[in-house]
């Protein structure tokens, strides 16, 4: 009896290892088409509240530096894209566990109308904070 639960409870928590795994790959992880050719992306994720005439987007960037940070706004999709390099600190460090995603990041968001221009841009806590205005 004691191994049935045994093996039932290693079961369960590989199942919800895997579950979670997945649900972290679909938040950050999709592949993108640039310039005719796949590559990996990070998807940063958006909180976007709309107020009247300005949109205010927050966009989570641990770890990259603003001016490694490109913005484009093409008719009603604003394009996010920029890098965040792999810091192994001290170097002779043995790495445990990497959860912040690293590398290329992209990231496309259809507003809800055209229209729209960036009108001020900077960094707070981490993220980035874009507010358009419609024009």
């Amino acid at each position: 009896m004691i191994r049935r639960r045994s093996t039932a409870w290693m079961w369960a928590e590989a199942c919800q290892t895997l579950a979670r795994t997945e649900r972290l790959r679909q938040q950050f992880f999709e592949i993108e088409a640039d310039a005719g050719e796949s590559a990996s992306a990070w998807q940063a994720p958006v909180d976007i509240f709309e107020n009247g005439r300005e949109l205010l987007v927050w966009v989570a960037l641990p770890g990259v530096a603003p001016e490694h940070v490109e913005i484009a706004l093409d008719g009603a999709t604003l394009h996010i894209s920029g890098v965040r390099r792999l810091r192994i600190e001290p170097r002779s460090a043995l790495i445990r566990r990497l959860e912040i995603p690293h590398g290329r990041l992209e990231r496309r968001i259809e507003l809800p109308s055209p229209g729209y221009a960036l009108v001020a841009c900077d960094a707070r806590d981490g993220c980035l904070r874009l507010r358009l205005r419609r024009s």
